[in-house]
């Protein structure tokens, strides 16, 4: 990736897509965003007083690490939607969008007059992307989302609390939700282009984050519910097992793995106990983790602490045994891997200065992602945006 740096120069697989960026938080941001990298031409009607733009680490009002991070490759456009002139902009400058992505609630945008149907009957290509905690044909439709509540009603506490084996499980510490959303978001989008380039049609696309991560969650959880009578309990075997941790090393964690029966007895004999590798339940035709698999676990926790993370990455990698050394994020700019993906360079922000700047984390042979521009100061392109919108100029 290279360095962020402002540019009007448009590469990138959506060079000439233009996308609104309506959102709010995470979700919608983080997708536009994304879409952003990829090429298209961002642009973010906001109001500065965006909870993304609030908090106490900036160096400027309004200019947080997340707001960074997720309003990079956009020029930003302050507009009072209540005022009737700068509604007025408003509804322009969607007109000129091939995607609108917003998680406002629906009545506010009906409200506003920028509901789908409204907008579509003056823009009949848009692609609308709207973004909500629960379907609108539900009876929670207008029920206020987070994502702890999400995590909860899609089923993933509900895992954490079985497989930790506690009264009170904690969720997930990541915004896991809203980034799950924000990338079904991004390829419902994508679709819905191919679409619109075929037939010169948008439509509009409804991302419900509990629906959305509930489907992530039972891609392996369904597991014996998938049948009717159901031939067992949800709950994926192996990422159930209450062995399935990080193991202490002589220096530190790592996460070692053995699947097969001859990946126990490598590790046992590299760990100096040859004698354990003669255990009948390594010496099957495979490990049978519901019977096995927690005895096994602390079996290993007896071993792991003889050598140190380097060695057992030696030892491992000889082995062809899963295993990876714990990063510790406050050390992930040091580390060479992270490095060499160009995960988090140094850039020079405009108003901020040095600031380390989130990779982009795929590559693209003739059509390069890229950060292009720095996330913007609220409003600092509203004259820039409306001036090619007066004159005519719009990017397609």
């Amino acid at each position: 990736m290279e360095s962020a740096r402002e540019s009007a120069v448009i590469s990138g697989p959506l060079a000439g897509v233009r996308v609104i960026d309506m959102a709010t938080v995470v979700m919608g941001p983080y997708a536009a965003q994304i879409l952003g990298d990829l090429g298209a031409d961002v642009i973010k009607i906001e109001s500065p007083n965006d909870t993304v733009r609030v908090g106490a680490l900036h160096r400027t009002p309004g200019m947080t690490p997340l707001n960074l991070n997720v309003n990079r490759n956009k020029r930003s456009v302050t507009l009072n939607l209540k005022d009737e002139g700068e509604h007025a902009k408003a509804l322009e400058l969607i007109g000129t969008a091939d995607i609108l992505i917003t998680n406002m609630r629906i009545d506010a945008l009906r409200r506003l007059g920028m509901d789908y149907d409204s907008l579509a009957a003056a823009n009949p290509r848009l692609v609308y992307a709207h973004a909500q905690g629960f379907r609108s044909d539900s009876d929670r439709a207008r029920l206020a989302a987070y994502d702890e509540t999400v995590q909860a009603a899609s089923g993933l506490l509900d895992l954490a609390q079985r497989a930790g084996d506690v009264g009170a499980p904690v969720v997930l510490p990541s915004i896991f939700g809203d980034k799950v959303a924000a990338l079904t978001i991004v390829y419902a989008a994508l679709a819905a282009l191919v679409h619109q380039r075929a037939t010169g049609r948008g439509q509009h696309i409804e991302v419900p984050m509990v629906d959305t991560l509930l489907a992530f969650n039972l891609v392996e959880h369904l597991q014996g519910r998938t049948f009717e009578p159901p031939m067992g309990p949800t709950g994926f075997p192996l990422s159930m097992n209450k062995g399935h941790r990080a193991r202490p090393t002589k220096d530190g964690l790592a996460m070692v793995i053995p699947y097969s029966p001859q990946n126990f007895r490598d590790l046992f004999a590299a760990a100096g106990r040859p004698d354990l590798a003669e255990d009948p339940r390594v010496n099957g035709e495979f490990i049978d983790s519901a019977r096995d698999g927690e005895d096994l676990a602390a079996l290993l926790e007896t071993v792991t602490p003889r050598l140190t993370t380097a060695q057992w990455a030696e030892v491992c990698a000889k082995h062809s045994i899963p295993f990876g050394p714990v990063l510790r994020l406050d050390e992930a700019a040091e580390d060479p891997y992270v490095q060499g993906g160009h995960l988090l360079d140094v850039a020079e922000h405009p108003s901020e200065g040095a600031y380390r700047v989130v990779g982009i984390p795929l590559d693209f042979s003739a059509t390069p992602a890229s950060v292009r521009r720095h996330a913007p100061l609220p409003g600092q392109h509203t004259d820039e945006v409306l001036g090619e919108l007066a004159r005519g100029e719009v990017r397609r």
